[in-house]
This record gives C-alpha cells, sequence and structure tokens, in this order.
C-alpha cells in the first residue's frame, strides 16, 4: 500500500466527521439525534476511563470469536467439501439454499427455547449466520481453481494430504478470506443483537440500554466501540491474509 493510499484511508472517516461536525454546528442536524462529534468522542473517552467499555467489549468480542469458530470451521469444511465431490454438494446446496435466507435475528428465541438464556444460544446465533457465509465462499473458492492444476495433480497421483494442502486449500484460500471477512461482519450484528435482551453485559446490552435512557451521546459511543471493534478485527484478517496469501497481493501491484 502506497503513502497515498494510506493518506485517503485516514482522510475518509476524518472528512466524514468534518461534515458531520459542521453541519451539527450549523444546525443542518439536530444534536438531540445527531450529537457532534466531539461530544461523542469526550462521552467515550469517559466511558473507557470507567472500566464498562473494556468489560462490554470482552464479553462481545468472547461471543464474537466462539461464534467464529464455532461456525466458521465446519462451514469451511463444508464448503471444501462441496466445492470436490458432486455427492456432498447435492446433499448441501438444497440444505443451504433453503436455509440462509432465515433472518437469522428471527430465530434467535428460538435459540433461547434450545439452548437456554446463557452463552451458548449467543453462541449459536452468531455460528450459525458464520457456518453459510464461510460454506458459499469456500465452495466458491474450490471450484474457481483452475482445472489445469487439479489435472497435473491427478496425472502426477499427488496423495490425498498434500492436494489438500498444495492444491486445494491455496487454492480456496482467497475466497476463505473473503468469508472470513463477511462473517465478522454479521457475526459483529448477531452477537450485538443477541445481547440486546437476558443479558446484563455486553455492547449490543449497553447500546439498548442508552436508548431505554434516552443517553444519546453513551448510544453512539457504544456504537463507535462496535466499530472499531469490526475494523480492528478485519485489520487483523487482512494482515494474515497478506502473509497467507503473499501471491495475492503481488498479482494486485
Amino acid at each position: 500500500m502506497t503513502l497515498g493510499e494510506r493518506a485517503v484511508r485516514v482522510a475518509a472517516p476524518l472528512s466524514i466527521i468534518a461534515v458531520w461536525q459542521a453541519a451539527v454546528s450549523t444546525h443542518l442536524l439536530n444534536p438531540g439525534l445527531f450529537p457532534p462529534p466531539s461530544a461523542i468522542f469526550a462521552n467515550f473517552v469517559a466511558y473507557a476511563a470507567s472500566g464498562e467499555l473494556a468489560v462490554n467489549a470482552y464479553w462481545t468480542l468472547t461471543r464474537l470469536l466462539v461464534g467464529l469458530v464455532i461456525g466458521g470451521v465446519p462451514g469451511t469444511l463444508v464448503g471444501l467439501g462441496m466445492g470436490m465431490n458432486r455427492w456432498v454438494r447435492a446433499y448441501f446446496a438444497p440444505l443451504i439454499a433453503l436455509l440462509y435466507p432465515i433472518p437469522k435475528i428471527a430465530i434467535l428465541p428460538l435459540f433461547y427455547f434450545l439452548f437456554g438464556t446463557g452463552e451458548a444460544a449467543k453462541w449459536a446465533a452468531v455460528a450459525v449466520g458464520v457456518f453459510f457465509l464461510m460454506a458459499i465462499n469456500t465452495e466458491a473458492g474450490v471450484r474457481q481453481i483452475e482445472t489445469i492444476y487439479l489435472d497435473v495433480a491427478r496425472a502426477y497421483r499427488i496423495r490425498p494430504v498434500s492436494f489438500f494442502f498444495r492444491v486445494l486449500l491455496p487454492g480456496a484460500l482467497p475466497n476463505i478470506y473473503a468469508g472470513l471477512k463477511l462473517s465478522i461482519g454479521i457475526a459483529i450484528v448477531l452477537a450485538v443483537a443477541a445481547e440486546y435482551q437476558l443479558t446484563r453485559v455486553g455492547l449490543g446490552f449497553a447500546i439498548f440500554n442508552a436508548g431505554q435512557l434516552l443517553e444519546v451521546e453513551r448510544l453512539y459511543a457504544a456504537l463507535v466501540a462496535v466499530s472499531l471493534l469490526g475494523f480492528a478485527l478485519a485489520a487483523i484478517v487482512d494482515g494474515v491474509e497478506s502473509v497467507a496469501i503473499p501471491w495475492r497481493d503481488r498479482r494486485r501491484a
């Protein structure tokens, strides 16, 4: 990434903040509904200093990561199987087509019925959303591998383990990472939504509670925390991707 690209990345959010601040100052936006960024920043600092932010962020992050693992690993394995075997694809494709469109937030009550009001229901909500994205993206990655690589592997009679690690996995990795990035977004949405009820900790609870108490600045501060959490996780995935798939960056360059 060039210095100019880095500058644009920094300037993009700063420009939005500047426009927002100017719109509130000139009364184009109602400060009761859209507090100025300066006030939100002050509330965010106070929120962090109180220790509540760290506690809530910890619980949301924990639920998110556990759900990512529970849903992401099986989803990736199913996607690999669907991409390589037509019988596996014939079995799972209609199931995914039927179940994927169901709004995951709408079935949160079902998870509470099945798993109770503890952490398992929240993990399940995140895992279900992640599973479908990882399965769909991984299958697409496998099926996009150029046929010549598969033919060469068969011609040289590469062992199954070597075929998996030298051909199948490297060929599907770009799509797997794309699915992981999408999964992080949906995982945050579902984790926060699951925290709206039957819990007293988490960023979702903080947002819901601030809304109930009409604490608008605290509500925005919690939303900023959610946004920063997603940004940090996406940045980590980008960093790991650049190491795991170095040839992709060279191709872009």
